[in-house]
């Protein structure tokens, strides 16, 4: 049900979710106002992964930590089963920590309230890998003037010499880094780009008339969001449409890189002398009476 208007602002859309705590606790969907925000992939056999499987790209929200890429692939709760603790709320117990996840309803908002736990000093990178269903108009709006983090699948789209050998990222600026557009979706055409936007933790995704926020809150941890455009560029062999936008604690897709170079505040999240990190992601829908505003 859409909130009441005189005709001209946006309105809120209240937004709900639902999970699945016995499969990674991988958000199935997003919806609101008749729209479902999360995309749904045609991978079989996610209901039989184990850990330390390849990732079976399901579509939905997947908690990935503590790491996107490298080992193990997009993370090791994915793949675990999570224990129910109470409505909404569930964890995972895994080698190295334990994540706790609470989801609530507010207000016509998601908030979904996240503790991990873990011994003193331990490094991690969490993405909430959330993959949406978007038409080809849609954009990306993030404060212009943002560091971004271009990574290799994106060198051969840029202007010669650009990319050079042995980077693992080129550091540009939103929307076009390095003269990349990567603001607007698009129609399929063959390529597939992966981008970290250092810093950005309050984000819009507009599609027509359709507005998804989200909001990362974590004020003593490096914030990101990581971006995958992937537009039938990805896999090689059955390449398909996947379209990513997914808040993040660290700033690197890949922990093993967190240490590449100096950035003030880190690549990586750190688990403080207490042992716990905290942090919440709030996600907000509006509709406009025009489309793209």
């Amino acid at each position: 049900m859409l909130s009441r208007t005189d005709g001209s602002a946006p309105v809120a859309v209240p937004l709900r979710v639902a999970v699945d705590h016995r499969h990674g606790g991988r958000w199935t969907s997003l919806a609101g106002g008749g729209r479902e925000w999360l995309w749904r992939g045609g991978a079989t056999g996610r209901d039989r992964v184990a850990p330390g499987d390849a990732f079976v790209d399901a579509g939905g929200l997947e908690e990935c930590v503590p790491t996107v890429r490298g080992t193990p692939d997009h993370g090791d709760a994915w793949s675990r089963p999570w224990r129910t603790t109470g409505p909404g709320s569930a964890v995972v117990d895994c080698a190295e920590f334990t994540l706790a996840r609470r989801i609530t309803e507010e207000a016509g908002a998601v908030q979904a309230r996240y503790r991990l736990a873990a011994e003193p000093g331990y490094r991690f990178v969490w993405a909430g890998h959330a993959l949406l269903d978007l038409s080809p108009s849609a954009r990306l709006v993030a404060p212009p003037g943002t560091p971004t983090r271009l990574y290799p699948e994106a060198a051969h789209l840029l202007p010669p010499g650009t990319w050079r050998t042995g980077d693992r990222w080129h550091t540009g600026t939103w929307p076009d880094p390095a003269g990349l557009p990567l603001d607007r979706f698009g129609p399929d055409d063959g390529t597939a780009v992966g981008a970290v936007l250092v810093g950005a933790d309050d984000v819009r995704v507009v599609d027509g008339a359709d507005v998804l926020r989200l909001r990362l809150h974590c004020p003593d941890q490096p914030r990101a969001t990581a971006l995958w455009r992937n537009l039938r560029g990805w896999p090689a062999a059955a390449p398909y449409r996947s379209i990513g936008v997914e808040p993040m604690l660290g700033r690197v897709f890949d922990l093993a890189e967190a240490d590449l170079d100096a950035t003030p505040g880190g690549n990586a999240a750190v688990v403080p002398a207490g042992g716990e990190v905290e942090w919440e992601v709030v996600l907000t829908a509006q509709r406009s009476p025009r489309a793209d505003r």
